[in-house]
């Protein structure tokens, strides 16, 4: 539920016709904005709010540059950009030691289990699928705009951007939980 709410409001931006990049701006900065507030109100740690924070900086700037100028030349690579502002703000959390899921990842996870080495591990490996999915994304989408592939190839990327690493999410996540299952147990049984 906390990745859907990080990514609900580049999930809208991407849904909304390219006819109507100035609303999908506005409509994804809104619901920005809305997540942000429900979040501070319910005194959620800022390092949960990585992906949303930088998300309302893009879609401030979008939504500005999406009115003042609705025919700039930028437009057709919005979704390189964003993808690309995502890796960006993935491979930035990654380098200050921040990864964005940790932060995530700690709100479902008991306190004791914050600052184990694995947990930690876990979401910097997490954290680094996000980062190369979205990197690559911002290379195809903009790969996508210069050869003029058009709307269905730019949605099927964007889709399996977001559908690929969150899988991986969803399974690594149970795999790691799994394992450390079975190591108590084993441990249990070696008493």
């Amino acid at each position: 539920m906390s990745y859907l709410l990080a990514f609900a409001p580049w999930i809208v931006y991407t849904v909304v016709p390219s006819s109507q990049w100035q609303w999908g701006a506005l409509a994804a900065l809104a619901l920005t904005a809305v997540t942000l507030a429900w979040s501070f109100a319910r005194r959620r740690p800022i390092d949960s709010l990585i992906i949303q924070l930088g998300s309302v900086l893009f879609f401030a700037a979008g939504t500005v540059l999406a009115f003042a100028d609705p025919d700039t030349a930028l437009h057709p690579y919005l979704p390189a950009l964003a993808n690309g502002w995502l890796a960006v703000i993935s491979w930035f959390s990654l380098a200050i030691r921040r990864p964005f899921t940790l932060g995530i990842a700690k709100l479902d996870a008991p306190r004791e289990a914050w600052r184990q080495p694995l947990f930690i591990r876990t979401n910097v490996i997490i954290t680094l699928v996000w980062a190369i999915a979205f990197t690559l994304g911002g290379a195809m989408l903009a790969a996508a705009r210069v050869a003029d592939a058009g709307t269905v190839v730019v949605l099927v990327v964007q889709v399996v951007i977001f559908v690929l690493p969150m899988a991986f999410t969803v399974r690594y996540v149970a795999a790691v939980k799994r394992r450390v299952a079975q190591l108590r147990a084993q441990a249990g049984t070696a008493r």
